[in-house]
């Protein structure tokens, strides 16, 4: 492509703005400009790109005209903030906060319902769902026509960077403090985490449930085009650094052909199906890979419409940075 495109990346020094900005790298994205911006706090530091280090400036003193394409990973704060601003100067925004309404920048996985783009105004205003809701829906998008599903439940098991670089640096912290009997004192988390499971992520709502758990049920419905699914989500907090894992059964209308699912999702792109002997982790599998990776398909114990199965992806990766990517991918066909 001889065409290339000014981007800007806000939120440039987090853990998802330095990985949008090296897969932009790693899959020769036609950029013209490349605009790396963040907080007063940090701005005057540097993120490698193409050889070089690039300074990092200000996000509230840039002019939105000079890029085509704006990255926002740095909270739903900042996207309210500044997301007007760079559609008003023409500049297409991809959140990854889920910092707009859905009625406003609807979500977007390119292998599930990419061709949702084609029917936006310009500039647009899309988003990166959750890392889980993306992974789940990679797997059960190629299954839609195959199964009539009526019930999704998820267990979500989130790694410790989906707080971002906190969360990984509080981890690695307390994990020495353990190891060296030292006494440990959470300050991230609100107890212990390192070699400990917490059965919630964030804070829930007067019925219990965290807005994690609320997004991912949305986000499914909408990726999946269907709005009256029932869908159950739990989220827990695990010891884990990078790679979410989510444990899965979907109920059916119909008994499950195992042979006909595994067909579906051996075809399917993006999708790595671990063999039955064998299962999938983050650690082993996941963590740096684009792909996400499926085990242990099954169908229930007594119910022949019951299918279960284990999903692990890296959730900076390709739960956030890479479908980001992906997406301008899609974008930039019919940006100019």
């Amino acid at each position: 492509m001889s065409q290339s495109f000014d981007i800007a990346v806000i939120g440039a020094t987090g853990t998802v703005g330095e990985t949008i900005v090296q897969i932009l790298e790693e899959r020769d994205f036609p950029i013209g400009e490349l605009h790396l911006l963040a907080s007063a706090e940090s701005a005057g530091s540097s993120v490698a790109y193409r050889g070089k280090n690039v300074r990092v400036r200000e996000v509230d003193a840039f002019d939105f005209s000079k890029a085509q394409i704006a990255f926002f990973a740095a909270g739903p704060a900042v996207t309210r903030s500044y997301a007007t601003r760079a559609t008003a100067a023409g500049c297409a925004v991809i959140d990854l906060s889920a910092g707009l309404p859905v009625e406003q920048a609807p979500n977007l996985v390119p292998e599930v319902n990419g061709a949702r783009l084609t029917s936006l105004p310009k500039p647009y205003q899309v988003a990166c769902p959750s890392p889980g809701a993306t992974a789940l829906a990679m797997v059960l998008g190629p299954l839609r026509e195959l199964l009539d599903i009526q019930r999704v439940s998820v267990t979500a098991c989130m790694a410790v960077s989906s707080l971002g670089r906190e969360g990984v640096t509080e981890l690695a912290r307390q994990t020495a403090e353990l190891l060296n009997v030292r006494p440990l004192e959470p300050r991230v988390f609100d107890r212990q985490m390192a070699f400990n499971v917490l059965a919630q992520v964030g804070t829930p709502d007067a019925q219990g449930h965290v807005p994690l758990e609320k997004r991912m049920v949305s986000e499914l419905r909408e990726l999946l085009s269907l709005p009256l699914i029932k869908v159950g989500a739990s989220c827990i907090q695990v010891p884990v650094f990078f790679g979410d894992s989510l444990s899965v059964s979907v109920q059916t209308l119909a008994p499950v052909d195992l042979a006909a699912v595994t067909a579906v999702l051996d075809a399917a792109h993006g999708i790595d199906r671990v063999e039955a002997d064998d299962y999938p982790t983050p650690v082993g599998d996941a963590v740096g890979q684009d792909a996400v990776y499926v085990g242990r398909m099954r169908a229930g114990v007594d119910d022949a419409c019951e299918l279960n199965f284990w999903v692990t992806s890296d959730n900076v990766r390709k739960g956030a940075a890479l479908n980001a990517v992906q997406v301008a991918e899609l974008l930039i066909k019919d940006v100019a």
